[in-house]
């Protein structure tokens, strides 16, 4: 008889890794018998907590960051431990090209002042959005995905080992999860609630200081923009009331003044309001707060007068005056 020890301890072998492989098949069988109906219940429970997770934080993620270059760049900065390089955000770059090309036109000219405190605005709002990513970051994406890459994972480990009370009790947990990001979403409206206040309130401050132009310079925009149809200019309303200029014309009060200085053919001193280039050898250019002397000259078009300054003479227009007595 042939006695092959070789063969005789691979056949054992064979057997042993057999038995043992039935034997987990069994106990897999009674321990998946302890996975009464609310176990299932709760796994699944779970998987539905781990897939709307998984999109909220996606479309979070694509709220806070539209550009999915710069979220795989962050992305991938993170994986490293990297820190993330600080770039401006849109708001920030508009701001600063308003601010640029308000430089470049003369902060001392209306149109350059105008554009400088829009590039302002625009930074400011800036600002408060990336407060709010931040925010929104650390207090709302950062819990949700220490669910999916901790307790989630810790989970499917239990369950993989057929852990039947662990399991139960990671999965029960689940419900002091819900109401965690429940926390976690009050956060985030709350950081939402702060952005969107405080953008409103840059527009509005930036709305008050624009309503201390003359609104000629936008009255060409809304009319043709009110020749359409069905298109209107939207505005804030707001409590501080605005200098008496409107449509292109002085208040009802102002009014008055200049038509009795066109009868009467007189003469009258008057304050510059706002800073005014001359567009033409015409006319007089003007600082603001600075006082001339200004008259009506027959002929002329209502929204001007012939203004004086020492031996300098030339047409201004009335939004920028302020009759004295």
């Amino acid at each position: 008889m042939d006695f092959n020890v070789k063969r005789l301890a691979a056949d054992a072998g064979t057997f042993l890794s057999r038995a043992v492989q039935f034997t987990e098949e069994k106990l897999g069988q009674a321990e998946k018998t302890e996975l009464d109906a609310h176990l299932e219940n709760l796994l699944v429970r779970a998987e539905n907590t781990k897939a709307w997770t998984e999109k909220i934080m996606k479309q979070t993620e694509v709220l806070l960051q539209p550009n999915p270059n710069v979220r795989l760049e962050e992305f991938l900065y993170e994986k490293l431990e990297k820190k993330v390089p600080t770039r401006m955000n849109n708001h920030e770059l508009l701001g600063q090209t308003l601010i640029d090309s308000g430089n470049d036109f003369g902060p001392g000219a209306a149109y350059g002042n105008a554009l400088i405190k829009c590039g302002e605005t625009q930074k400011q709002i800036g600002g408060a959005e990336r407060e709010f990513i931040q925010s929104s970051a650390l207090n709302f994406l950062t819990p949700f995905r220490n669910f999916l890459e901790g307790d989630f994972k810790t989970i499917l480990k239990e369950r993989k080992l057929l852990q039947a009370e662990i399991t139960r009790l990671l999965l029960e947990g689940v419900s002091s999860t819900h109401a965690h990001h429940l926390r976690c979403l009050n956060d985030f409206v709350e950081a939402q609630t702060t952005y969107y206040a405080q953008c409103y309130q840059y527009m509005v401050d930036l709305q008050k200081q624009l309503g201390s132009f003359p609104s000629s310079f936008c009255n060409n925009n809304q009319s043709s923009m009110s020749g359409g149809a069905g298109v209107s200019v939207p505005t804030i309303p707001v409590s501080t009331s605005l200098p008496s200029v409107s449509a292109g014309r002085p208040s009802a009060a102002a009014s008055g003044g200049f038509n009795e200085l066109r009868s009467s053919n007189g003469v009258r001193k008057a304050r510059v309001l706002y800073d005014y280039d001359a567009a033409s050898s015409s006319e007089l250019s003007l600082l603001a707060d600075e006082v001339i002397t200004v008259s009506s000259v027959p002929g002329m078009d209502s929204d001007w007068l012939m203004g004086e300054r020492g031996n300098q003479k030339g047409k201004v227009p009335i939004t920028y005056l302020e009759l004295l007595n």
